[in-house]
This record gives structure tokens, C-alpha cells and sequence, in this order.
């Protein structure tokens, strides 16, 4: 079992910069992938950003660098490092970690990011 707490949301203009923190409890965090998603209202939710166990990383063309993923396995804890920031990326960013391979998949609660001026 894994529990995720997510963090770092809020509101910031365009253009601003915001970093999310998901802190991971309960389990081996550094074995497990883990990612980031985003749901805007009456939108699917959409992978943001992806990083492996052995830190390989993956991001949607919309994010493309202006976002970052990173993990710190000591702290159990991946961050997503958001610059550059359009009022399209408003949406409830969830974080997830997974192993495919033992069929887990845990979600965090979700924090909510609001780009607007």
C-alpha cells in the first residue's frame, strides 16, 4: 500500500513558476514509477510527466520544456517543477506511482493549480 499526499498547488499569474511535491508513504517509493496527471474541468485526465525508477523521464508535447520532474528517493518524495506557466494549465494535478508488473496503482488526492492574471 501506498499513500500520496500532493502539495505546492495555488493560483499564479501567467508566465509564473510553481512547484508540486507528492510525498509517498507506505511502501519502497524508489521502486515504483512515478507520474504526473492533470484533469481540467470536463476534461479527461492526461499525463503531465512521467519519471522511471532509474530516473528516466517522460513529458507530454504540451509541457515540454517549461515543466520538470525530478524524484529524491531519500525523501520519498518526486516533485514537478512548473515554469512558464499559460492559463491552459489550469487543471487538479494528481500524482501517481505505480508498478505495472504486481498490477499496483495508487493516486494521490490532487492539488489544484489555477494559472489566471
Amino acid at each position: 500500500q501506498v499513500q500520496l499526499v500532493e502539495s505546492g498547488g495555488g493560483l499564479v499569474q501567467p508566465g509564473g513558476s510553481l512547484r508540486l511535491s507528492c510525498a509517498a508513504s507506505g511502501s519502497i517509493f524508489s521502486a515504483y514509477r512515478m507520474g504526473w496527471y492533470r484533469q481540467a474541468p470536463g476534461k479527461q485526465r492526461e499525463l503531465v510527466a512521467r519519471i522511471t525508477s532509474s530516473g528516466s523521464t517522460y513529458y507530454a508535447d504540451s509541457v515540454k520544456g517549461r515543466f520538470t520532474i525530478s524524484r529524491d528517493n531519500a525523501k520519498n518524495t518526486v516533485y514537478l517543477e512548473m515554469n512558464s506557466l499559460k492559463p491552459e494549465d489550469t487543471a487538479a494535478y494528481y500524482c501517481r506511482a505505480d508498478r505495472l508488473s504486481l498490477s499496483l496503482i495508487y493516486w494521490g488526492q490532487g492539488t489544484q493549480v489555477t494559472v489566471s492574471s
